[in-house]
């Protein structure tokens, strides 16, 4: 099969993704073997690719990256009694978890600390064929095709998990600061909640997606083209602008007893203890949590913005990512 593989980390502009011919796996045990139709590209793909995250990540060399897939089953494990050739299904980041710590059956999975991650401690689906764990597989509704499908198993399950955290109902007022692969379907989400959702972004196309998509209205940062609010003025804010500025931002915008849900890994700063605000850090969420996810979106509740392109590109595309050139979502498609 052909595969965008990564034999060692480099910078995009060098193109260290590799398109090979490799051996076609062959589910064993509780594997499916997923025929590729979509695979989402995600920011966390351009870190681990450009090394930003070795040692630790990825496992080893070489890899495939990518971990939001949906396509075809081709084959099944001996040990597969739930899902048959011919399913469409998709996969998201968390590819398998231990099943038996306190975090997997109190349905925090996605914090098991021996999860495995699709695309970093298991080939993903910049590929034309990808194992899938069964038990993490997930049936595609019908009516959703597969490349707007894909994005919904990143984005759409991340979204989710940080709408939930927010402690969001009607009449209440949210920012989403960072409109990109997953803002944008936080603001979708944040709206099906009866919240006053107002977007903030560096981006005049970012802005005008967040319209609309269901935000109030969009705005620039404090100090590029004016800030929207006064001091401490919301109840949430809920950040994937990977910046501290942002976060900044954020805090200078919710008021005292507030939230803010964090969805990047930047500072936080000192924290006034007189305020009360709630901080919490946000990764995905649990296998219920995404058949909701699908389930909004067969609904007609959610969407993804997506553009597709080849697989062969993939090192194109990452580096449009990186330049800021992607509307919202970027898919491959073998």
């Amino acid at each position: 099969m052909k595969a965008a593989l990564l034999e060692h980390a480099g910078r995009i502009e060098d193109k260290p993704l590799r398109l090979r011919d490799v051996p076609e796996p062959t589910p064993v045990g509780t594997e499916i073997l997923i025929k590729v139709g979509a695979c989402g590209v995600c920011r966390s793909n351009l870190h681990m690719v450009e090394g930003d995250w070795l040692p630790a990540t990825p496992a080893s060399f070489p890899i495939i990256p990518g971990h939001e897939v949906v396509g075809t089953v081709s084959a099944v494990g001996p040990s597969v009694s739930h899902l048959s050739v011919g399913d469409r299904v998709g996969v998201q980041p968390i590819w398998a978890t231990c099943g038996v710590c306190e975090y997997c059956v109190s349905g925090r999975e996605q914090l098991c600390r021996k999860r495995q991650i699709t695309g970093e401690t298991r080939d993903g689906g910049y590929a034309e064929y990808m194992l899938a764990e069964s038990a993490y597989a997930y049936p595609i509704p019908d009516g959703l095709s597969d490349t707007e499908a894909a994005p919904l198993f990143c984005p759409g399950i991340t979204a989710y998990g940080s709408v939930s955290k927010a402690a969001l109902s009607p009449g209440k007022k949210v920012a989403v600061l960072g409109v990109g692969g997953v803002g944008h379907m936080v603001i979708q989400m944040a709206a099906l909640t009866g919240a006053d959702v107002y977007a903030v972004t560096r981006s005049s196309v970012h802005r005008a997606v967040a319209e609309e998509l269901g935000a109030v209205q969009s705005y620039s940062p404090k100090g590029e083209g004016g800030s929207f609010v006064a001091d401490a003025a919301l109840d949430a804010a809920i950040v994937f602008a990977p910046s501290d500025a942002s976060v900044a931002e954020a805090m200078r915008i919710v008021k005292p007893g507030g939230r803010i849900v964090l969805g990047v890994a930047q500072n936080v700063g000192l924290l006034d203890i007189g305020d009360e605000r709630t901080v919490v850090g946000s990764v995905l969420g649990n296998r219920q949590q995404m058949r909701d996810v699908l389930d909004l979106a067969a609904a007609g509740k959610l969407r993804s913005v997506h553009a597709d392109y080849p697989l062969a590109e993939a090192n194109e595309v990452l580096g449009m990512l990186k330049a800021g050139e992607i509307r919202a979502r970027a898919v491959l498609v073998p």
